[in-house]
């Protein structure tokens, strides 16, 4: 009897399954298409304008250099100066990679107010229609929340569905920084909850560095909750291909860039998160120490050692989550690749006892948000692996607890 090999047929069957998927998604919720510039948006006003204007008789440095020289342009200023520059050009300097950080979270409150009375004028628009109404209202009281005292809001950019961060804890004097990279349908409106609060990403850097605290007091902590780019919106074509993926992983790794002293950084990347941060890996600065996904469904390659990061790469998966139905594989730039929680991909895996699903990896209590938590302060034996034998806290080293 002739025994045959059946790897190659299951490969193909694997292939048109997730084929099916994509035309299945196509079908239902439509390409998603890059909307149409309309003339500059309010962002590129204002740094237009910047790159025209003067202080002191001299002209303003170019706002994409890099972030050291910004951060010396800034520093040489007098504090009038700098208010000054945030009164006339407050998304720019607000979005500036290399401003201060309190000078940002000043003028994205600034812009934010601009915003608001943008949004409070299109409510009373005769031109719009009552959903259009709603709409403007929705985002208006949004900028309300995020204008409230205490808040700091690294980045704002109102244009579109939005994109906006915030920071919680002094980013200054961290001694370790964790970013939060949010993955579908996250915008200025879904930015937080009331409702599946922990599933926002307000609320998961909020549970987060609430955890951290908890899991090392003695360790100043910044946790950032980052949606900067412009994530895919619904199950469609864009959350299927990575072209979300390498524009989020270039603004990705300006913002890591840009922060101020030298504390390491940890990356918790869900959903389409973990593919923006696999498509950043290779990129990142070695100040990046951990980078860890949640709901993965993939990260655009077959092996951890193929996003060449010195940082640590972790990964967790609930057993409820969907995402594990998803073909971990890529076919002519459809899909995202292998399974970060399989064995054959060398990523440390970590228990996500509790988490409920493909939203609840923040929620406090679990066992998921406890293991970010011990990797953002540095405790990496405290983690909870997978797997009785451990193996995600072999080879540790540079430990901040046992």
């Amino acid at each position: 009897m002739t025994s045959f090999d059946t790897t190659p047929q299951l490969n193909v069957w694997r292939a048109l399954l997730a084929l099916a998927v994509v035309f299945v998604m196509l079908a239902t919720t439509g390409w998603t298409a890059l909307r149409n510039q309309r003339g500059d948006t309010p962002l590129q006003a204002s740094l237009s304008a910047w790159e025209h204007g003067r202080i002191g008789g001299h002209r303003l440095p170019d706002p994409q250099s890099q972030p050291t020289k910004l951060a010396r342009f800034f520093a040489s200023l007098t504090e009038r100066d700098r208010a000054s520059l945030v009164r006339e050009y407050p998304l720019a300097v607000g979005n500036m990679n290399g401003a201060p950080v309190d000078l940002r979270y000043r003028a994205n409150r600034v812009a934010l107010g601009q915003a608001r009375k943008v949004e409070q004028e299109r409510m009373h628009d005769s031109r719009l229609t009552p959903a259009g109404k709603h709409e403007a209202a929705r985002r208006m009281h949004r900028f309300d929340d995020l204008m409230e005292k205490g808040r700091h809001i690294l980045a704002f950019d109102p244009e579109g569905s939005g994109r906006v961060a915030e920071v919680f804890g002094d980013l200054r004097e961290a001694d370790r920084v964790s970013v939060v990279v949010p993955g579908v349908d996250t915008n200025l409106l879904t930015f937080q909850r009331t409702q599946r609060k922990y599933s926002a990403p307000v609320g998961m850097a909020e549970s987060l560095y609430a955890a951290e605290r908890t899991a090392s007091p003695a360790t100043r902590t910044a946790v950032i909750a980052w949606a900067d780019y412009t994530a895919p919106s619904g199950l469609g074509i864009d959350s299927a291909t990575g072209l979300r993926a390498e524009e989020g992983a270039v603004r990705l790794n300006a913002l890591v860039r840009a922060l101020p002293n030298s504390a390491p950084v940890s990356l918790f990347c869900h959903s389409y998160g973990s593919v923006v941060c696999g498509v950043a890996a290779h990129s990142l600065p070695d100040r990046v120490s951990d980078i860890a996904v949640a709901g993965s469904p993939g990260m655009r390659v077959e092996k951890a050692t193929q996003l060449h990061t010195t940082a640590r790469v972790w990964a967790m998966r609930d057993a409820d989550d969907w995402i594990q139905d998803v073909p971990y594989l890529e076919v002519g730039g459809l899909g995202h690749g292998a399974d970060p929680v399989s064995s054959g991909f060398g990523a440390r895996v970590l228990s996500a006892q509790g988490a409920k699903g493909h939203a609840g990896y923040f929620e406090p209590g679990t066992a998921s948000l406890m293991n970010f938590a011990e990797i953002g302060v540095g405790a990496y034996r405290s983690v909870h692996c997978a797997h009785e034998e451990g193996v995600c806290r072999t080879g540790l080293s540079g430990t901040a607890a046992a």
